[in-house]
């Protein structure tokens, strides 16, 4: 029983990482060719869907944490997943405003280059046992290079939303001292 398990949780993350690298493929292709044809301006609208297809899964990592399919630790997976999740859906997808901002290319680059490779990482692994020693090698070595941009398009990102989540906020805080006043 405990071989048919190992093989079913084999299989399983060989089609969970394969799918998601399509995913990540997809926004990587879509962002490259719409900033080199459209401009920046038009890299979120050709990305969106695969974007929130590919980032939302991850989510899956998790749970996966959570009920030991793999050995990453929750307090590992957890804040990176939703730190992305909260970009993805609370700024993003939240914010029109900011999605034509040239830092979202770089961010959704560096995220699809990162991601492109783990994921073939891990779905070689499943496959073979082993990732050739190139694939492990881009593995540790380019989040040199795409976490600072990541994550310097991620804040400045945040940034921006700021200006537009202020309206927002205060008029929530209005509407509740309204109602807070009235009862």
């Amino acid at each position: 029983m405990a071989r048919f398990l190992s093989g079913v949780r084999c299989m399983y993350l060989f089609f969970y990482n394969w799918i998601v690298f399509f995913g990540w493929f997809q926004v990587f292709y879509f962002g490259v060719k719409t900033l080199n044809e459209f401009g920046h301006e038009h890299v979120y609208d050709a990305v969106e869907k695969p974007l929130l297809f590919a980032q939302t899964a991850a989510f899956l990592e998790v749970l996966h944490s959570l009920v030991g399919l793999v050995r990453s630790p929750v307090s590992a997976t957890l804040p990176q997943i939703t730190s992305r999740l909260y970009v993805t859906w609370g700024i993003l997808w939240s914010f029109p405003e900011v999605r034509s901002h040239i830092l979202v290319s770089s961010l959704v680059i560096s995220w699809s280059i990162t991601e492109i490779i783990r994921y073939s990482f891990f779905g070689t692994r499943e496959a073979f046992g082993s990732a050739p020693s190139w694939l492990l090698w881009l593995r540790y070595s380019t989040f040199l290079l795409m976490y600072p941009a990541g994550i310097i398009s991620e804040v400045v990102l945040i940034y921006n939303a700021l200006s537009y989540m202020k309206p927002l906020i205060k008029q929530e805080y209005d509407k509740n001292k309204e109602r807070l006043l009235s009862d």
